[in-house]
């Protein structure tokens, strides 16, 4: 079972679940979005990207920023997942991160897009 994310109780009164790609999809999220620090176990969990958006726009920024992003993936979810690319784009007050990948139990392409508004 894939525990979904935010975590909730579905209609049945039970732990809400989700299908394997949105499951892979909610855990980068999870990755991406949470500054480290954040969690009490795990201090390094997480990307620093939310503060990114306060940073001067630059491409050397968006290149960095798609470096850690690439790696904290591989690092938290190497197992689950190998990413093909990482694109960032910070416009103003908005970030948006697109993540292509592979699953490494099937082989099946995926793209997760998130954007954030600070």
């Amino acid at each position: 079972m894939n525990i979904a994310y935010p975590f909730r109780i579905d209609g049945r009164g039970r732990t809400a679940d989700a299908a394997e790609s949105e499951h892979v999809r909610q855990m980068i999220e999870q990755v991406l979005f949470t500054s480290p620090g954040e969690r009490v176990n795990r201090p390094a969990f997480g990307t620093g990207v939310m503060q990114l958006v306060f940073a001067p726009n630059s491409g050397e920024l968006a290149t960095a920023t798609e470096f850690m992003i690439q790696g904290a993936l591989q690092q938290w979810l190497g197992e689950v997942i190998q990413v093909e690319s990482v694109e960032v784009e910070s416009r103003e007050s908005s970030l948006t991160i697109s993540v292509q990948y592979l699953l490494r139990r099937n082989k099946q392409q995926g793209v997760a897009r998130f954007s954030r508004e600070i």
